[in-house]
Parts: C-alpha cells; sequence; structure tokens
C-alpha cells in the first residue's frame, strides 16, 4: 500500500459528521402521500405538461422514466395514473421537511425542493447516541410526520454524504465512516460523483483511472494537473476531508435567472406564443428585483413538439431589471427565431451577467427621465403583485393569453386544492393547507 493511500485512512469515523437527505421520487410520493389509494400503483406527474416530470418507484419498475412523453408511457402502461403537478403542495411538504429537520439541528442546507444537507457536529452528547442513530431518527420523523420515504447518507462530507444517499435508494439508509473508505470507495463508479460529468469521466477512464478509490490514490498534484480547481475539492471531499460547506443561508445572488413555460396543446399563433414568452420575462424581471439584482445578458428561447429547441441572445448595453425597458429587445430577439406554422410547446427566457441593484449609474446619451419613470412603474408592479399575487399588472402583449384560453383549460385537470378553494383564496393565492377533503 502506497503513502498515499495510507494517509487516506483516517483514525476518525466523522471528523465532520455530514447528513444528505433525499426524497424519493419527491412528486409522486407527495401524491400517494395525500392519497393513500395509490400507494403501490404506478403513478407519474406533469400531465399539464404532457410529459413525465416524475415518475413512482413502481412506474419506474414497468420501464416508465422522465422525460418520457405521457402518450408514450400510457401506451407501454396502460394502467399508469397520470397526474397534474401541484408545485404549491410540494413545497409545502419541502418546508415541512426542512422544518423537521431543523428540529434535530439548525445547521441545514436546502440543496433543492427534495434535498437537504445537515451537520450533526456536537449533537452526540445532546441526544446520547452516535451520528448514525440521530441520522435514523431523522429519517423516520419525516416518514412518520409526512407520510414519505427518504434515502439517507452519513459520512466526513458533502460530496460522500450524496453519493451515500443514492446507494441504496429508495429508503435507503447508507453510513460511510471515513475510516472506512478503502471498503467503500472501490465499489464507486465515477460517474456517482456530483461534479464528474461524462467528459471528466472519459478523461479519467483515459488515465486508467476506473473507480473513485483509483482516484483518491493519485497523488494530489496530479488531481490538480488534470482537473483544476474541481479537481482538487473533489480529491479532498472523497477522502473525507470537507471542503465545501454548507450553504445555510437563504439564497440572495444567482448566476443567472431563468423562466420557462409549457403549454398544451401546443401554438403555432405568433402572438400566443409571444405573450408566453414576455409573461416569462415579466416573472424573471420580478425575481431579479426581488433580490435588488439587474442582468446585462438576455437569452430566448422556443421548444417544439419534437423537444427541438433553439434560440439567440443580445448583450445589453447597461443592465437592467425592467421588463419594459428590455420589452422591444425581448420582441427583436422573438422576431429572429419564430418559425411561421411550427408548433412550439414552451418558451424560456434566461437572464445573466448578474450584479447588484445598489447604484444607477447613466451614460451621456441615457433618457434619464425615461430611465427613471420605469424604476418607478417597477415599485408600482411590485407593490401591487405583494398585495394580490402576480401579474395583476402586466405589459399588454400578455392579454393574449386571456384571449387563448383554451391554450389553457385543455392542458389536463388541475390539481385537486386549486379546484376546490375556500372562501376568500383564489387559483394562485391560497393557504397552505395540501390536505383539505380529510374524512372523519
Amino acid at each position: 500500500m502506497s503513502e498515499n493511500t495510507n494517509n487516506l485512512l483516517s483514525l476518525s469515523s466523522f471528523p465532520r459528521p455530514i447528513i444528505h437527505i433525499d426524497c424519493d421520487a419527491f412528486f409522486t410520493s407527495v401524491e400517494q402521500a395525500l392519497r393513500p389509494e395509490l400507494k403501490g400503483k404506478p403513478v407519474v406527474t406533469g400531465k399539464e405538461r404532457g410529459i413525465v416530470a416524475c415518475a413512482s418507484y413502481e412506474a419506474k419498475a414497468l420501464g416508465v422514466k422522465r422525460p418520457m412523453r405521457l402518450w408514450e408511457a400510457k401506451r407501454h402502461l396502460p394502467q399508469l395514473i397520470c397526474l397534474p403537478s401541484d408545485y404549491e403542495t410540494y413545497s409545502i411538504y419541502s418546508k415541512r421537511m426542512f422544518s423537521i429537520i431543523r428540529e434535530f439541528t439548525p445547521d441545514v442546507e436546502e440543496y433543492s425542493i427534495d434535498e437537504a444537507f445537515a451537520d450533526l457536529s456536537g449533537l452526540r452528547r445532546v441526544y446520547r447516541t452516535g451520528y448514525p442513530e440521530i441520522a435514523l431518527k431523522i429519517k423516520v420523523k419525516i416518514q412518520e410526520q409526512l407520510g414519505l420515504t427518504v434515502s439517507v447518507g452519513v459520512s466526513a462530507s458533502k460530496t460522500l454524504a450524496k453519493i451515500a444517499s443514492k446507494h441504496e435508494k429508495p429508503n435507503g439508509f447508507t453510513v460511510v465512516r471515513a475510516n472506512e473508505l478503502h471498503q467503500f470507495l472501490p465499489k464507486i463508479e465515477l460517474g456517482q460523483v456530483c461534479g464528474f460529468g461524462p467528459n471528466t469521466v472519459a478523461l479519467l477512464m483515459k488515465k486508467g483511472v476506473r473507480s473513485v478509490w483509483d482516484y483518491v490514490s493519485r497523488p494530489e498534484a496530479w488531481a490538480k494537473q488534470l482537473l483544476g480547481k474541481i479537481g482538487i475539492e473533489l480529491w479532498h471531499e472523497l477522502r473525507g476531508e470537507a471542503v465545501y460547506p454548507l450553504v445555510t443561508e437563504e439564497k440572495t445572488d444567482y448566476d443567472s435567472i431563468s423562466k420557462t413555460k409549457t403549454f398544451t396543446p401546443p401554438s403555432s399563433n405568433k402572438d400566443f406564443v409571444r405573450a408566453q414568452l414576455v409573461r416569462n420575462a415579466e416573472s424573471a424581471f420580478i425575481k431579479l428585483r426581488r433580490y435588488k439584482l439587474r442582468a446585462k445578458r438576455i437569452c430566448i428561447f422556443l421548444r417544439d413538439q419534437e423537444f427541438r429547441s433553439w434560440g439567440t441572445e443580445a448583450e445589453l448595453d447597461r443592465s437592467s431589471c425592467s421588463t419594459q425597458e428590455i420589452g422591444p429587445i425581448i420582441n427583436e430577439l422573438f422576431e429572429k427565431i419564430f418559425k411561421e406554422n411550427v408548433l412550439c410547446r414552451l418558451t424560456g427566457i434566461v437572464l445573466s451577467k448578474i450584479e447588484p441593484d445598489n447604484t444607477v449609474q447613466y451614460s451621456l446619451f441615457d433618457n434619464v427621465p425615461r430611465l427613471q419613470s420605469y424604476l418607478a412603474i417597477n415599485r408600482v408592479i411590485d407593490e401591487v403583485s405583494e398585495l394580490y399575487g402576480k401579474h395583476k399588472l402586466h405589459l399588454g402583449t400578455s392579454l393574449w393569453l386571456a384571449k387563448h384560453k383554451q391554450h389553457i383549460s385543455e392542458r389536463g385537470d388541475l390539481p385537486e386544492r386549486k379546484m376546490d378553494l375556500l372562501k376568500g383564496e383564489t387559483f394562485r393565492q391560497r393557504l397552505s393547507i395540501p390536505v383539505w377533503a380529510i374524512k372523519v
């Protein structure tokens, strides 16, 4: 055994005890928790989009995968149960899951809607048990209170914990101690590491690296020369030496912001497709302003029935957070990419080159009164949105969305909570109650 490999063997089980919690088929699991009669049956969500957004493990076992088209999935599996996605309810369940984890530790990173990292350091004295046992308590409590199964990984770094949670899905529980990496890592393929994409894996294979154990057994200088900064970071993480900190604060900065909208049935109506794109832009700029940001690059794209996408982008003269200011540019870009007689099913916009909106610096040629009027309009839009919900004030282009209501009403069944509203609730604003029709 080489000196480098000897150094890999830690004397401590958990130099830093990190757990990764990953919900199993989250969207469909929530639907099955709400409607017990669906448990054990093949279920998918995404009916409103015409594609499989999430498939239950029962559906996956019978060959249904995302992002299959629903008609294809139904032809393959006639007994498949297709449901519309209820993202608001999924968000409620997500917040409750994070709340349960925080009952055990305040150090929680909300990695995605159905994933979390947590640091258990120092909790053995509180709970008078080991870190794996604490992690198991969290797993059991989530299942008891929410009716959801989660897969949990316990290890010494975020990268190792994430690999461990994926190791025995669904409903898995895997503990990888730092002093046992020489037993675990030889079984892990390179593609299982978050950060090793297909090209990186191909490069490592060409260098004779067949497993994660092979990678961490190489010298640090070798990893740095081959893969640079990310290679060094993962080399340490995979050796149980935590590099990536938990991000426990709410995210307030973004490298990019994107908004997309799928509509069914598809449309070749130019005004309607343009209206969908403009609505995406309005939503993206609302998010920019919420976090006091502005963007200098804009990219728009369309997608047809064959899932082929095409688009274009533009660099702005000055960064902005105003739909009114950028609207003419969006229209110019749309004119370049719209194809007559092509059925579109999705529009999207990506804002990048994002910077803080702290100060306003005008150039010599800026129309200052007009720009200041945009700022005033933005304030009014945001105040109205806060009181009455998004898009109560919008550009005139969006009126086509109301004129072509058939593109919305034919999308499929709505989630139950959007059909069974309480007094005072609206389609967009409802109480955070996922289950209402309860039999007593």
